[in-house]
């Protein structure tokens, strides 16, 4: 059963834009010509968005493809399939990539045994609330979030994985 996402490449140099496509191309099996346009928060980077369609983990393949380069931040989607969760993934440089379990709606679901090992780790209030802090990926949002402001009204290719 096929599943679907968004590759959103918030920041690239412009030297790196094609090895992006190629990166994608490799994990879909198809051609990728993706419309690169400014990244304003960032002068002299480019941005672009894909989606994409393809079966229950295409999304983690690409965000394996993606973080080569450590320079370039993204995020990468997946919707829930069939006897799959939904998932995104982030990259910020310097921080490393995030992965987490999404609903239906997008939103970042702990399960029940992860949130107990929270609880039980943690020492008091504020080491919970840094905890989850970490466990919801509020940083790479917070890093992300200019960048993905940035992209509203931007053209978005769709693609599709072949085989």
């Amino acid at each position: 059963m096929p599943t679907r996402g968004v590759v959103y490449v918030h920041s690239t140099p412009l030297a790196v834009c094609s090895h992006v496509e190629w990166a994608i191309a490799r994990v879909l099996a198809a051609p990728v010509n993706l419309q690169w346009t400014a990244q304003p928060v960032d002068p002299g980077v480019r941005r672009a968005e894909c989606g994409w369609s393809g079966r229950p983990g295409t999304g983690a393949e690409l965000a394996a493809a993606l973080r080569q380069w450590p320079m370039i931040r993204f995020e990468v989607t997946e919707e829930a399939s069939p006897g799959a969760d939904g998932e995104r993934f982030m990259y910020v440089p310097g921080r490393g990539l995030f992965r987490a379990t999404v609903g239906a709606a997008g939103d970042i679901q702990l399960g029940e045994d992860r949130l107990r090992s929270l609880m039980a780790a943690a020492r008091g209030p504020e080491a919970l609330a840094h905890a989850l802090d970490k466990a919801l990926g509020t940083a790479w949002d917070a890093e992300l979030e200019p960048y993905r402001y940035a992209g509203d009204g931007a053209p978005v290719t769709l693609l599709t994985r072949v085989g």
